[in-house]
């Protein structure tokens, strides 16, 4: 691994000046650890490797070099890179969200380069004509997911022979969804000279095989995906069936402003919506079965504060930056366990106060045991006042808990509730 320097303002990292006033127009204070630690070396043309969850600032550490690289060729043979129908920076995401999402985050980095670098999303969902027009001329810059990408490919709307950065963003993330027919038909397209970066939450075996094919000489970096200063995890334990109850009661007493909650399938949303609503709680469902134009308005109903209650699926779960989220609720707990800090990763960005609430009944102690364990945590089990558990569920507890005591709060017998967390937290609205 190679050591990198750490500087501690955004003047150190090397940038020009039109990003630097662009940063300072967004206030942004201070680099993120990994921003700090990628970006000199990004800017020097070293391939990067880094473990970074959404919410650690990983899209400036990628945009803010390939940005100003590109304007930098620009300027110094005064032409545009984008004749033709190729790309120079691309940039391969596992969802539709999150390309939009990394495509709007580069166009107001650029702000003042005056137009001078086009930044083009394209994805599944939504008709190809249109991405195609905008295609034309090629870009400069492309966020894409595997799918669209190739069949743009297949139609002669862009060629890959002339790219000189790629980013792969949620790598292990595409790699589990089954994008590994598309990425290798994708990567064999590929300029043999280029500088590529990958972040990945995780290093499964697939991820470490891809780097090592891949990457030449990698600055490697890690940084921690979560900040136990920011965010605070909870787990309450409530009976078999009682779930939605203590969902809609922590609703009603807290009145979060937001509330995104995740369920583990498509038709559980609906049954879920359904449900809160003869508790008098709307809330809005999430998921794959939506249309593009349906997911995108949810989502920005939800961000501008139209919608307090979202019931998502995991495509939710990844580089959704959605401001000031109060509460994330695992009302299902995910398939897996990294999962997990990918969903309550949406609360407690850039330093804001956030809460995770998981509610596991008797069915969930041994799988949130082994979340616990891979995520290297350890929560304690609470419960919700008015809603104590059972004794039989408090014997399968202590069973599966060994040696954990059994918590507090038997039988009808009250408990108060804990205050192990910022009053803002639990009232903000």
């Amino acid at each position: 691994m190679t050591t990198v320097t750490t500087p501690t303002n955004f003047a150190e990292l090397g940038l020009i000046s039109p990003l630097l006033a662009r940063l300072t127009e967004l206030e942004y204070q201070q680099p993120t650890p990994i921003q700090a630690q990628a970006i000199p070396s990004v800017l020097a043309g070293r391939d990067l490797i880094a473990g970074a969850n959404t919410g650690s600032g990983k899209t400036a550490t990628f945009a803010l070099p390939m940005l100003q690289q590109l304007f930098e060729q620009q300027s110094a043979s005064k032409s545009s890179n984008s004749k033709g129908n190729f790309v120079s920076g691309l940039i391969l995401v596992p969802t539709r969200e999150l390309a939009k999402q990394v495509a709007d985050s580069i166009k107001s980095y650029a702000v003042h380069f005056n137009g001078a670098i086009k930044t083009v999303a394209v994805f599944g969902g939504v008709s190809a004509n249109t991405q195609m027009l905008a295609l034309r001329g090629g870009a400069d810059i492309l966020v894409a997911t595997p799918g669209r990408l190739l069949d743009l490919i297949s139609s002669n709307a862009i060629k890959l022979d002339k790219v000189q950065t790629l980013v792969l963003d949620e790598a292990d993330r595409m790699l589990s969804l089954g994008f590994t027919e598309e990425l290798s038909a994708l990567l064999a397209m590929l300029p043999k000279k280029k500088q590529i970066m990958l972040f990945s939450a995780t290093f499964p075996e697939q991820v470490q095989t891809l780097t090592q094919a891949l990457l030449s000489d990698p600055v490697e970096i890690q940084v921690q995906s979560a900040d136990a200063s920011t965010l605070v995890q909870r787990a309450f334990t409530v009976n078999k069936g009682e779930k939605t109850a203590v969902l809609a009661h922590l609703i009603h007493e807290h009145q979060w402003r937001q509330a995104l909650i995740f369920v583990n399938a498509k038709k559980a949303c609906e049954h879920l919506a359904d449900k809160l609503a003869k508790r008098g709680i709307t809330a809005e469902v999430f998921h794959g079965d939506k249309g593009q134009g349906a997911r995108t308005n949810v989502l920005e109903g939800f961000k501008s504060g139209g919608i307090d209650v979202l019931i998502a699926t995991d495509i939710a779960a990844r580089g959704l930056d959605i401001e000031k989220l109060p509460v994330v609720i695992n009302f299902d707990l995910p398939r897996s366990p990294s999962d997990y800090m990918h969903r309550i990763g949406r609360s407690g960005r850039a330093g804001e106060v956030g809460l995770a609430i998981s509610l596991i009944d008797y069915d969930d102690y041994h799988h949130f045991n082994i979340i616990e364990k891979k995520n290297k945590i350890r929560l304690e089990r609470e419960q919700v006042e008015g809603f104590e558990v059972d004794e039989a569920a408090i014997e399968a507890l202590a069973a599966v808990e060994k040696p954990m005591a059994k918590p507090e709060g038997t039988g009808k017998k009250k408990r108060k509730k804990q205050s192990f967390i910022p009053e803002d937290v639990w009232l903000r609205k």
